[in-house]
């Protein structure tokens, strides 16, 4: 039985409303600033909306999301780098740092924020899934990939995290015998 427009929309309204932190936390990974952040959370809801009629709600809504807002985060990121004609270093890293410094004073957070950010595209939604708690099989799904090759690049990732974030650990705590930070 096909729903009506406004069942459709109060559907969407109701899921998007559950789910908003995955289009907030995509946007914050693939931004490059707070305008950015806001523009992209538009195109994805835009994009969510646009495909939500193909949308198989016997399927994770969580997961299709993904799915979509990726791609925006990714087509965005992809075009600014066409429109500025040249390689961005990207300040997503200082702002997710800065607001995660707030909330963990001894800024492991803002470490691992800072290593997600410097990460390929794959590599960045991969960690971003993970650290969601997503299991291998649904981000498999999500970035058409094997589960094996999940498992496997995760690996790499983690133990990648492991090393930039003791070494991390190690210039604070080398900073503060310094006295500087």
């Amino acid at each position: 039985m096909k729903r009506s427009a406004a069942e459709r929309r109060d559907a969407f309204v109701a899921l998007l409303e559950r789910h908003a932190n995955i289009a907030v936390k995509v946007a914050r990974a693939y931004g490059r600033s707070p305008a950015d952040h806001e523009d992209l959370v538009q195109e994805m809801h835009a994009a969510l909306w646009r495909s939500f009629e193909r949308y198989d709600p016997e399927r994770p809504f969580a997961t299709w999301m993904y799915r979509v807002v990726l791609n925006v985060a990714i087509s965005f990121q992809r075009s600014e780098l066409r429109r500025l004609n040249r390689r961005v270093d990207f300040d997503e890293a200082a702002v997710a740092a800065a607001e995660l410094h707030e909330l963990e004073p001894d800024g492991r957070a803002a470490q691992l924020a800072r290593y997600v950010a410097g990460l390929g595209d794959v590599d960045k939604a991969l960690m971003l899934l993970y650290l969601d708690g997503y299991p291998h099989r649904e981000i498999a799904a999500t970035l058409g990939l094997t589960e094996t090759n999940v498992a496997t690049k995760l690996a790499r990732l983690k133990s990648r995290a492991r090393s930039a974030l003791s070494d991390g650990a190690d210039k604070a705590a080398e900073g503060q015998a310094h006295g500087t930070r």
